[in-house]
């Protein structure tokens, strides 16, 4: 009984530890980067006195950096799907702004915001990295609402939607990662980015980027070569 007791005391001391440095390394991570932090500035930052935490609890650097990567990719893909079935079993999405919304609100409600600022900069430099650590089980709810986004937008040709996509997902990482640093930020208010309505006027943009009317030239709609209904650049977590 004892040594069982004992047994998960340690456990759950590890466990806190792991989730101690995991919360400091996504911080420093969104901060400077993935190759700007060491594990010795994660250990230490941590309160670890042991410089080879990371290497303990995570196995590598790298280790850790894939943990971070699932562990928001996974809330996002959770809370997009419980959106997606809901309004599925209700015989929807009716809108293109129903969609939209299930894109960004869980986003807005991940529980350390600074996951979208680390994966948007992780993104630009580790690109394959990013992608290659994310199981594609935990990445379809954002396919899911393409699908449902080509239904409503059938009048644009194939290679338009796919563009717009792509237009989307820049917007989306670009946007809510500037707003999470600004946020960041608690020497000052943020009004422009903090209100509610600056999340209403950015949902609404996003809606009129899929929605707006395209008249391009036969011929310039073959420069966008792509016709049919796969994106050449898969998505991130985010967008």
């Amino acid at each position: 009984m004892v040594r069982l007791q004992l047994a998960k005391a340690e456990d759950a001391t590890r466990g806190s530890a792991a989730e101690q440095i995991k919360q400091v390394a996504l911080r420093l991570f969104a901060e400077k980067g993935v190759d700007g932090v060491t594990v010795r500035e994660i250990a230490a930052a941590a309160g670890q006195k042991n410089h080879g935490a990371v290497s303990y609890y995570f196995g590598s650097k790298e280790a850790l950096v894939r943990a971070l990567v699932m562990d928001g990719a996974m809330a996002l893909e959770r809370e997009r799907n419980a959106a997606l079935d809901g309004l599925e079993a209700q015989g929807g999405p009716r809108s293109i702004r129903e969609v939209v919304e299930i894109l960004v609100r869980p986003v807005l409600a991940l529980p350390d915001s600074h996951y979208v600022q680390f994966i948007v900069i992780f993104a630009m430099t580790h690109r394959d990295m990013m992608l290659d650590a994310i199981d594609p089980a935990w990445n379809n709810a954002y396919g899911r609402c393409l699908d449902h986004l080509r239904g409503m937008m059938a009048d644009l040709p194939v290679a338009l939607q796919n563009q717009r996509f792509v237009f989307m997902g820049a917007y989306l990482s670009a946007v809510l990662s500037a707003r999470q640093r600004a946020l960041a930020d608690e020497s000052r208010a943020h009004p422009m980015w903090g209100s509610e309505a600056s999340v209403e006027h950015f949902l609404q943009t996003l809606v009129a980027l899929l929605e707006a009317p395209a008249d391009l030239p036969a011929a310039m709609l073959k420069g966008l070569g792509q016709r049919d209904g796969a994106i050449a650049d898969r998505p991130g977590p985010v967008g």
